[in-house]
This record gives C-alpha cells, structure tokens and sequence, in this order.
C-alpha cells in the first residue's frame, strides 16, 4: 500500500514489488510466443501487452500471464552449469539450450557451440568465469550478442558476434569475469 507521494506506508507484499523494463519486455515475449502457438488471439496479444507495458507491480504484470503456462516452465527450467578444472569440455552439435548457462574454466577451456543448439528461449543469459584458460561462443548468425558486466584482468574479451541481429532469433546476454586468460565471442562460419 503507497501514499500520495508513492512511498509504502506499510508492509510491502510480493504482489507490490516494482517491475523493471526488462520484466515488462519479457511478458511481452511471453505473449508473442504465446500468439505463435495459438494461446491467445491477436487482439488478446495486443490487450495484455499494452497491460504489460503499463504495469507497475508484479502483481499487474502476473495477471497478464496468468492463464498461460509459459511463465511456469520457465521458472521450473535448471540452469545449465559447466565446468572445467584443468580440462576441456565443450557441448557442441544437437542439444538444447536453457535459459540461463553458467560456463566456468580455472586453466583448461569450454567451448559451447549453438549452431545446432536446439534453442526455444527469446532470451538466453550466460555467465561465464575464466581463470588461467579459455571460453568460447560460438552463435549462428541472426542471434544478437549482447554483453553486460565483463571484468577482465590481465586477459583478454574478445566479441566478433557483433553482426545485427534478425527479429524472433534469440539474443544471448553475455556477462562474466576473465583473470588471465580468453573469453571469445564469435558467430559460426555456417
């Protein structure tokens, strides 16, 4: 419950956390998947995403989604977590792709290749933490690279992936932390 001025005036229930832009443009990628398989009509997409758009609160935003199971299964969905000690581990060919990936390396590499990847996320967040080794992405062209907080020591962030993206492909949010050795972003030569 808020004030006049917009300041809680007592406790703050979960419903009443503000929502970002970023949560706002998720649902509206939840409601366009929804429209391509059938969910929801075209007028029904363009109701609840102006509602989406105008919410304030996570309890305004959950009553656009309510009704669809998107939302659910991707809060169910386990993150992918790789790591490499001193060796290497690559995930390349047919597999598919979570929504969130944590890729770690001390000395030896990882290497994950999406070109096959069998991804059905709008958006895709990877973390990844290189120590002495090396990590590379390798994405098809369409997808949009883009990379958030990277710290880097005394190594080196290399992003090549940085042709423009093609709408409906998925976008991979690249953040994480190189100490000594190679983080390379790149798109696949097929």
């Amino acid at each position: 419950m808020t004030g006049e001025s917009g300041v809680p005036t007592g406790p703050v229930e979960p419903g009443d956390f503000r929502v970002s832009d970023v949560d706002r443009a998720r649902a509206a990628a939840l409601l366009e998947d929804a429209v391509g398989q059938g969910m929801i009509t075209l007028a029904e997409f363009e109701e609840r995403a102006g509602a989406a758009m105008a919410a304030r609160v996570r309890r305004e935003l959950d009553a656009v989604l309510a009704d669809l199971p998107v939302g659910e299964v991707a809060a169910e969905e386990p993150p992918l977590e790789l790591s490499a000690g001193m060796g290497d581990l690559k995930r390349t060919g047919r597999w598919v792709v979570p929504r969130r990936i944590f890729a770690r390396c001390s000395m030896g590499s990882v290497k994950l290749d999406f070109t096959e990847a069998d991804c059905r996320h709008r958006e895709v967040e990877l973390e990844v933490q290189c120590g002495w080794g090396s990590v590379t992405v390798i994405v098809p062209k369409g997808w949009t690279v883009l990379t958030g907080a990277i710290a880097v020591g005394s190594g080196d962030f290399v992003h090549k992936a940085t042709a423009p993206g093609v709408p409906g492909k998925p976008v991979l949010r690249v953040s994480g932390k190189v100490t000594a050795g190679t983080i390379k972003l790149k798109h696949s030569r097929r």
